[in-house]
């Protein structure tokens, strides 16, 4: 039976899709991003057509399992976050904000598989730059002599259809935004053209059981631009972070078939591109003073990896009716409960305060076992008196002012007497997961002792 076409109305930020046009998007809040587009649908249901579908075989749980063949590339952080390396067949998706990185690191992961495997052969496929200009960043690199194949297309056809023929070990789409389908009625970067150019390339990618890597613009909010399904077809999403005035990058693993999320990999940006750091924690204490109040160290986890960075906390008198609250690095949120426990538990007078809260080194944290070393900054820079250089604090705020047990105390206080820290401030231990070290732990249970601990 013929197809006919039908009409909705997308919104290109986020792929939500509605019945008629609206100014704004209630699904990410965003205006002017819903555009009309034209569909072909059949003019019957598939399920009262006259072809059966054929029967699925079951199989049981126990049984063997296909062994995963790792693809180095080269460069441990990487690995790291990838969960040992690149597993063919998989599809990697990578975002990032504009100028973060995202195209030199790729550029050097193709050059590093190259290195190692020269049987490994490595496609750059860039939509957004000319050939040249991917040449002068591999010249800056150092790394022209490099064995990578590269092109310069929108093409997704042709992308395919060269692929079909090619031994490829690791392919790369820079960026996903900028493929084109002509069989798809809309412009490129709309959620259209972006969900059916993966759907080919990863459809190409499994068959063929090359890695796939493809880069993808972010919005406004730091999400991957393009419809939400994008993350789910892929079987790994990486984010690239880092701050404009930090010379710090942070990869970081939010979904990951192959391995486990949350992983980060650690890298500098220098004039010969990104360089892998090995020991993260004594980079971000680098520049850290001693015998300053507001300053605290916390001791946290990030994947598997423990990472000490420094917390700074800065309490001046407002000057205006409604007091400041400014957070880099942390949820704005949890440092509002933070503050309010301290005023209902502790008796401390914040609502006239400004409060400003950073994370040095431009890394971002969000699990909760930094309460207890917010709050002991913030108490630091209230009361003007400076915590010891040599303590680490880790442990989580409860509302009723306790401090509850966190994961791996062991693993964080062993990063923290390796470099050098003789005391911490913890919570109870609890579980089976005990400390241990020769560091002299005190365990604190209540908020109300950390103005104790001031006096």
């Amino acid at each position: 039976m013929a197809k006919k076409n039908t009409t909705e109305f997308v919104c290109q930020n986020c792929g939500a899709v509605y019945p008629k046009w609206q100014g704004k998007c209630d699904s990410c809040n965003e205006w002017n991003t819903i555009e009309e587009q034209q569909t072909q649908t059949a003019g019957f249901s598939v399920l009262n057509s006259r072809k059966k579908g054929s029967l699925i075989d079951f199989v049981p749980l126990s049984g063997s399992q296909q062994t995963f063949r790792r693809i180095k590339t080269g460069i441990s952080e990487i690995d790291r976050v990838t969960g040992g390396g690149l597993v063919p067949g998989s599809a990697i998706l990578v975002g990032g904000d504009p100028g973060i990185g995202k195209s030199t690191l790729l550029l050097q992961v193709c050059a590093g598989v190259s290195k190692l495997a020269p049987e490994d052969k490595c496609y750059y496929i860039s939509g957004e730059e000319a050939i040249d200009q991917v040449r002068i960043r591999a010249k800056r690199l150092g790394l022209e002599d490099s064995p990578v194949k590269l092109a310069s297309t929108t093409e997704v056809k042709d992308i395919v259809a060269t692929l079909e023929k090619a031994d490829s070990a690791v392919v790369i789409i820079d960026s996903i935004q900028t493929m084109y389908l002509e069989d798809v009625e809309s412009t490129p970067g709309s959620v259209a053209q972006v969900r059916a150019a993966a759907y080919e390339l990863i459809k190409l990618a499994k068959r063929k059981g090359f890695v796939l890597f493809m880069v993808g613009h972010v919005t406004k909010q730091g999400t991957i631009a393009g419809p939400r399904v994008l993350e789910h077809m892929v079987d790994t999403v990486l984010y690239f972070e880092g701050e404009r005035g930090h010379h710090f990058r942070i990869l970081r693993a939010v979904k990951n078939r192959y391995g486990a999320t949350d992983e980060i990999g650690v890298f500098e940006m220098q004039d010969k591109g990104l360089v892998e750091v090995e020991n993260p924690s004594a980079l971000f204490l680098a520049e850290r003073q001693g015998n300053v109040s507001g300053s605290c160290v916390f001791a946290g986890i990030e994947g598997s990896r423990p990472v000490l960075m420094e917390i700074q906390a800065l309490v001046s008198s407002s000057g205006y009716s409604g007091a400041k609250r400014a957070v880099v690095g942390w949820d704005s949120n949890r440092l509002s409960m933070i503050l309010a426990v301290l005023e209902a538990r502790c008796g401390l007078n914040l609502s006239a305060q400004d409060v400003y809260l950073n994370i040095a080194g431009g890394l971002k944290i969000s699990e909760p076992a930094a309460d207890l070393a917010v709050a002991m900054a913030v108490i630091s820079s209230l009361t003007n008196k400076p915590l010891p250089s040599d303590m680490v604090v880790f442990g989580e705020i409860g509302l009723s002012g306790e401090v509850r047990a966190v994961t791996q105390p062991g693993l964080r206080l062993k990063e923290a007497q390796k470099l050098g820290f003789t005391n911490a401030i913890v919570p109870p231990s609890f579980g089976k997961d005990k400390k241990t070290g020769t560091l002299k732990e005190v365990e604190i249970g209540n908020v109300h002792r950390l103005v104790n601990w001031f006096n």
